[in-house]
């Protein structure tokens, strides 16, 4: 005869897991703000800027620098640097649709036009860097009996 052996199964310790470290909490985004909206291609932005902030910026709940990398965080924040507001509004956006080059122009956008609803004379400085401008070129559809939008089957004569 056999004898069986039982194996007690040890419980792992469940460990929480650090709260993500891009992460920023909502209370530096109170107050009074100023929104605008922002659109390229497919992405749009929702821009809020809150005014005596310290210039943090969250993309998504997440930080801008960590959302966008590389010269995109950059580009983003173009408008704010142009007007020397970088320092002064702390910027909460929500983005959908596109990709994250679509978004980034799509929040520049918006930033654009909540620094002019916050001061009329930026517009100059705004308008000659094109940065209040949508660009609204789309990608072209699909038609039928092609393969891409105007890309056709090659043609046989026989």
């Amino acid at each position: 005869m056999v004898e069986k052996k039982t194996v007690k199964k040890v419980a792992k310790p469940v460990v929480k897991k650090k709260e993500v470290e891009n992460k920023v909490e909502a209370a530096d985004f109170s107050g009074k703000y100023i929104q605008a909206i922002g659109r390229r291609k497919t992405a749009v932005a929702q821009v809020r800027l809150y005014e005596d902030g310290k210039g943090a910026m969250v993309v998504n709940g997440i930080k801008l620098s960590k959302y966008f990398l590389g010269d995109l965080a950059a580009n983003a924040t173009q408008a704010l640097r142009l007007t020397s507001h970088l320092r002064d509004f702390n910027v909460s956006v929500i983005t959908r649709g596109g990709g994250k080059s679509g978004q980034m122009e799509a929040v520049r956008h918006g930033i654009s036009h909540a620094l002019l609803k916050f001061d009329e004379n930026n517009r100059e400085v705004l308008s000659t860097a094109g940065l209040l401008t949508r660009d609204k070129r789309e990608v072209e559809r699909k038609k039928p009996g092609l393969r891409k939008a105007r890309k056709a089957p090659q043609w046989s004569k026989r």
